[in-house]
């Protein structure tokens, strides 16, 4: 008689994960190269980010497919990267009309928003030392946001750049509390096909002139913000966060 013992797959090392965490971020900082050389072009803010989550979403879609019986799962994938979608025109807006620096910084703010969505949400209360770091990042903000660095009647693009945070915090929130269950490939490829599918219908309604690149460089730019920034920092995230 023969017996077959079953052995899960170990975790990823706390480690590594942080490391992987540190690296998607320093891909994620990348966004503002990439996206402010679109919309210099004459890209529409909202066409930036349908570029940003393209890839990942075409590359990916097979993936959903086999896993298609976790549906509840990449419903709620989808519906993350719908406001991850919205939340980075926001971003890619800010950017047009302020400098890198200010909108980096508020960008930075996503863990506040994380913390209070899953507080709100999934019942996740935070720690003190969570809370402490909280205070400080909204500090930042605030004195990267305050008159004397951004002028006052900017004040209405700050607060839509927050959209992109915020859209961050629920995408992280999700992906922690409703899709650890299913593969990461199968993550990643419901929040990217969420995106785009909330940014369709203003990409549709626009001029086809309006969206292809005129130049050969504008490809390099729709590669990198698609690569670089989004599949391969968003795979790693995706794996890494959990742990």
């Amino acid at each position: 008689m023969t017996t077959t013992s079953i052995q899960t797959r170990p975790a990823i090392p706390h480690a590594v994960a942080v490391l992987g965490i540190v690296f998607a971020s320093i891909c994620f900082g990348l966004v503002p190269y990439f996206s402010r050389g679109l919309t210099e072009q004459g890209f529409a803010p909202y066409a930036v980010a349908f570029y940003r989550y393209f890839v990942a979403a075409i590359t990916l879609l097979p993936v959903l497919i086999i896993h298609r019986k976790a549906w509840r799962e990449i419903t709620w994938g989808i519906s993350a990267g719908v406001v991850m979608g919205f939340g980075w025109i926001g971003y890619v807006t800010a950017l047009a009309k302020l400098p890198a620096s200010t909108v980096g910084v508020l960008y930075m703010t996503y863990p506040v928003f994380t913390i209070l969505i899953a507080w709100a949400l999934f019942a996740d209360a935070p720690t003190r030392r969570a809370l402490f770091a909280s205070g400080l990042i909204v500090l930042a903000a605030i004195i990267a946001g305050s008159p004397a660095s951004v002028p006052i009647e900017y004040l209405p693009t700050l607060l839509i750049s927050l959209l992109a945070p915020f859209g961050f915090g629920f995408g992280i929130c999700v992906l922690v509390h409703r899709l650890s269950r299913i593969a990461p490939l199968a993550r990643m490829a419901s929040v990217s096909l969420g995106s785009i599918l909330g940014l369709a219908p203003l990409v549709l309604s626009s001029e086809i002139s309006d969206l292809l690149p005129r130049e050969r460089s504008n490809w390099l730019l729709i590669v990198g913000i698609g690569l670089v920034t989004a599949l391969v920092p968003q795979l790693i995230y995706t794996v890494c966060s959990p742990v």
